[in-house]
């Protein structure tokens, strides 16, 4: 059972249906009792034309919806089994007083009328779909939306709530019940796409030692003058070299692993109010000042200096990069080169040996490794910090063509799906049974003759 709107709240696929023009009812059609109930559910009674109202909506969401009289009582009666299922949840969310803020819900209306409105040239066309729907007015169209996604919204935070306090517990899956919803399902699933894992050195462009030192004494200068009284936010946005520097060298909160360790180290040690020394990362040199610290966190600023990289830079980066992947197709150990050459402050990964969709790679992976082969080397560049590139050289460990889904591609997905939804099962057939239910569907009679 699905806790969400139907699609159609989306889409507007019903009121684009009801554009269309409206064929002439047949005898048979005009005469079913609409306001007839055909279920209770404690206190609240469901009629044919609710039930009607949802079959419709399924048709127009794509779900095939019998033509044959008796195939079609037994779908109704499965659809009216589902929207039982609804109202038990709904008068269960009653019962523990759950609410929906209203400003949220106005949001979520407001955004699906919009949606349906934008694919109408007119109001004029919108209001007459609207009409053609049975929907009446616009006003009225939001009073139906609003109902709608309050029960959704309602029915979400209920099982939200009781699984958090572990009233839906999941269940246990075989291996056979896995392997038949696999089987029902494959024709549904989506092709196995080609994927890939490999390792890789991420080799960062590096300044040239001279332009290294002219950083780090405009640094040491930046700091000379801070200490002299100059204020720190200022010189950030006289100096800074990065995204800070508008908001004067302000880094905001961290916590321990989410700057480099050569950042890290100082900005925790430093008391509030102190100055740290120049430090150099992957980045360039950093002047340092924390502000506030609190459990676990510190507030610091910074000003970046990175230095100057010409073409001279890159063009040595690239052959290092050559040389790197000429060294490894000779036999140096991946882990010896990794450790000398690779990027690791900026956190770049040295291995993928998960399955990774072909398609899902950046350009520059995907054109690199296009006709290559498992156990090829190849080096290529990626973008870097501003326009600097970094140089990648990359080892294929293992190729796989696309095809049909493997129940070992899905089966954990699937087990994990039955396992929520067989607690789910448990837990409303619980609340059925402490709910006075009376299902009244039986075949609509034809036209007298």
């Amino acid at each position: 059972m699905r806790i969400s709107l139907r699609s159609f709240l989306c889409c507007g696929a019903f009121l684009l249906a009801a554009a269309a023009p409206v064929a002439a009812q047949t005898p048979a059609q005009a005469e079913v009792p609409l306001d007839r109930v055909v279920a209770v559910v404690g206190t609240r009674a469901i009629t044919w034309f609710e039930l009607q109202e949802r079959i419709n909506t399924m048709r127009q969401e794509g779900v095939p919806v019998p033509s044959d009289s008796a195939t079609l009582l037994q779908f109704s009666r499965e659809v009216l089994n589902q929207m039982i299922d609804d109202e038990v949840l709904l008068q269960k969310a009653t019962e523990m007083k759950l609410e929906v803020a209203e400003a949220d819900l106005t949001s979520s209306v407001d955004r699906q009328v919009k949606q349906v409105r934008d694919q109408f040239a007119t109001e004029a066309e919108f209001r007459t779909a609207i009409a053609r729907a049975g929907m009446g007015t616009p006003e009225e169209y939001r009073r139906f939306l609003t109902d709608q996604i309050r029960r959704a919204q309602l029915q979400q935070r209920l099982v939200d709530s009781l699984r958090l306090v572990g009233e839906i517990v999941p269940v246990n899956v075989t291996d056979r019940e896995v392997q038949e919803a696999f089987d029902r399902q494959r024709a549904r699933l989506p092709q196995r796409p080609a994927s890939i894992t490999f390792r890789q050195i991420v080799i960062p462009t590096q300044a040239s030692a001279a332009a290294k030192e002219r950083a780090k004494a405009k640094a040491e200068s930046l700091l000379a003058e801070i200490k002299g009284g100059a204020p720190f936010e200022q010189v950030a946005k006289r100096e800074g070299m990065d995204g800070t520097r508008e908001i004067g060298g302000d880094l905001g909160w961290a916590r321990p692993g989410q700057m480099v360790p050569e950042f890290e180290r100082w900005i925790f040690s430093l008391r509030p109010g102190t100055l740290g020394p120049v430090i150099e990362t992957p980045f360039g040199f950093h002047v340092i000042r924390v502000d506030r610290r609190q459990p676990g966190e510190v507030r610091s600023r910074h000003i970046l200096i990175r230095p100057d990289i010409d073409s001279a830079d890159v063009e040595r980066t690239r052959l290092l990069a050559d040389s790197v992947a000429t060294r490894w197709r000779a036999g140096t150990p991946f882990d010896s080169l990794t450790k000398k050459y690779h990027d690791f402050g900026s956190k770049e990964e040295t291995s993928v040996l998960s399955p990774y969709p072909v398609d899902s790679l950046p350009a520059s992976y995907r054109n690199a490794v296009a006709d290559k082969a498992v156990g090829d080397i190849v080096t290529f560049s990626i973008p870097g910090v501003g326009d600097v590139p970094k140089f990648v050289v990359l080892q294929i460990a293992s190729f796989q063509q696309g095809g049909e889904p493997r129940l070992a591609d899905w089966s954990e997905r699937i087990r994990q799906s039955l396992s929520q939804e067989g607690g789910f099962r448990r837990f409303i057939d619980t609340l059925r049974k402490g709910t006075y239910i009376s299902v009244r569907l039986e075949p609509v009679p034809g036209p007298a003759s």
